[in-house]
């Protein structure tokens, strides 16, 4: 039976391998904007947020066109919790290829934290268009129909999220907001069971909260 904290520290190392592969190669060839960018998705990996973020921006200096380097770049922004330069960052890769789901997700992610969730549906409908599968993209079209009073749409987005995962348990808390608001008591019951019993604290979180599990 293979040792878990044996495989952790082999992938640690193969990670430090390669950032310091990486570092080297850039040594030579400061310009290429490849080389910034895998070293910025190394650094993302390991949770360096600082160092992941300058990589990308050195990236996007050396290469403006790289669409992808911006969508990391915003979600990177996202996590430290400045939502405008996440905005920002994936608006700018979406201007460069507005075929880009996760931009569109990760603006959905944005506006929902920014309570905005007209905004936050608009950019979630054109990720699940572009990719169907995006079950992100699905939880927070949901989350931000609820946020709007519109149970029916919000039960519409959390049933796709579920044919995507089924134990996908902030759907099924999604799913009991909107039926408890519809006065369904019993679905709204049995649907706050099954979150809880995925491990979900249904009772204890807000929509806005559920929009980040994922």
């Amino acid at each position: 039976m293979t040792d878990l904290s044996s495989d952790l520290k082999r992938h640690e190392l193969e990670l430090n391998q390669y950032i310091r592969y990486l570092r080297e190669r850039l040594f030579f060839e400061p310009q290429s904007p490849i080389f910034h960018y895998n070293l910025g998705l190394a650094y993302a990996r390991k949770g360096q947020r600082a160092e992941a973020i300058a990589e990308f921006r050195q990236a996007i200096a050396c290469d403006p066109s790289m669409a992808q380097a911006y969508v990391n770049l915003g979600g990177l922004y996202f996590q430290e919790g400045d939502l405008d330069k996440c905005i920002e960052a994936n608006q700018r890769a979406l201007e460069l290829d507005p075929s880009l789901a996760m931009a569109y997700s990760n603006l959905g992610f944005a506006y929902l934290q920014k309570e905005d969730p007209e905004a936050a549906i608009a950019a979630c409908q054109k990720a699940v268009a572009l990719m169907p599968d995006l079950l992100q993209a699905h939880n927070n079209l949901a989350v931000a129909h609820l946020q709007r009073g519109e149970w029916q749409e919000g039960i519409k987005a959390s049933l796709k999220a579920l044919e995507i995962k089924p134990d996908f348990a902030p759907a099924y808390f999604n799913l009991s907001v909107a039926y408890e608001a519809l006065g369904d008591e019993d679905q709204a019951a049995k649907f706050r069971q099954q979150a809880q019993a995925l491990g979900y604290p249904a009772e204890a979180e807000s929509l806005s909260e559920s929009s980040r599990k994922c």
